[in-house]
């Protein structure tokens, strides 16, 4: 029962794959490579990589970011992901050339689909995916930052929903934003299209950490460390819990959380956890969505 359970906490990201693969059949099936990936220790850099065009979320860049954000997603070996870019700026929304007149309904319905199914991917990940930001991030790059569940920018980052200005409104931005912001934080945002500095995303959390520029690679791999001294296992049951719940009646959560922290028990990594506190050693994960026999 409690497998059964857990599998269905687990089950976003299966679907996710499974659309992933059914989406992929109409696509290139090589698109242009626009992101840097590489990983050490447990942590994979993806690095958005096209300053040129200000690192926007073109359909290559889409195709990109999606693919190292599943590339052997399940491995013990990953144990969290940290988006940042090349440049001034780290990510400036759709690639404005690509929304015309000159391209059809049909490529326009392409774009914004794979960008809400990478921002909601984001979050079904087994992993925590941090946003390291030094740079501006307007429209769909802020929503890129408000869909990671992690943020830490650099002082001098901005971010932005300046859509309202050029006749097109930050309609899938402002789903993130509205999940992440203070509703009237959000709207002044959307509407004005007025940007917020790094101080005032801190202060109204749509990031979690502001530091100096020089600073800002140290601060995200404390953060990435930190994370990698825990069980894969546990913190992706804690992380599908934690989205499954927020949507959820206060009730509801918590009768669902309780069944969860009972279920969690049952496992070998949460047991472990405890019989190494108790006897006052280090833990040693398996990493495993085992149960304890």
């Amino acid at each position: 029962m409690a497998a059964a359970r857990l599998w269905r906490l687990r089950r976003p990201l299966a679907a996710a794959f499974s659309s992933t693969a059914e989406a992929g059949a109409g696509r290139p099936s090589q698109p242009e490579k626009l992101t840097v990936r590489r990983q050490v220790g447990g942590v994979r850099d993806i690095i958005l990589s096209n300053p040129r065009r200000r690192n926007a979320l073109s359909l290559s860049m889409l195709q990109s970011l999606r693919e190292d954000l599943l590339h052997d997603v399940k491995s013990k070996d990953l144990r969290v992901i940290v988006i940042s870019a090349e440049g001034p700026v780290f990510c400036s929304g759709h690639d404005l050339k690509e929304l015309s007149s000159e391209d059809d309904v049909k490529h326009h319905s392409q774009v914004f689909e794979i960008c809400a199914e990478v921002m909601t991917l984001i979050q079904k990940l087994p992993v925590p995916v941090i946003a390291k930001v030094n740079g501006l991030a307007t429209a769909a790059g802020c929503q890129l930052v408000a869909s990671c569940d992690i943020a830490v920018a650099s002082e001098t980052s901005q971010f932005a929903t300046p859509g309202v200005n050029i006749g097109l409104f930050c309609s899938t931005p402002a789903v993130a934003l509205g999940r992440s912001l203070p509703r009237k934080v959000a709207l002044e945002m959307l509407f004005t299209g007025e940007p917020l500095s790094a101080q005032e995303a801190l202060m109204h959390g749509l990031v979690s950490k502001v530091v100096p520029e020089d600073k800002l690679e140290e601060e995200t791999m404390k953060i990435s460390h930190k994370i990698c001294e825990s069980s894969k296992a546990i913190l992706a049951l804690g992380k599908a819990t934690f989205y499954r719940q927020i949507t959820q009646d206060l009730d509801t959560a918590y009768r669902m959380t309780t069944q969860v922290m009972v279920d969690n028990l049952t496992l070998r990594d949460g047991q472990e956890g405890i019989e190494a506190f108790i006897q006052k050693r280090k833990p040693v994960w398996s990493h495993s969505q085992d149960e304890k026999k």
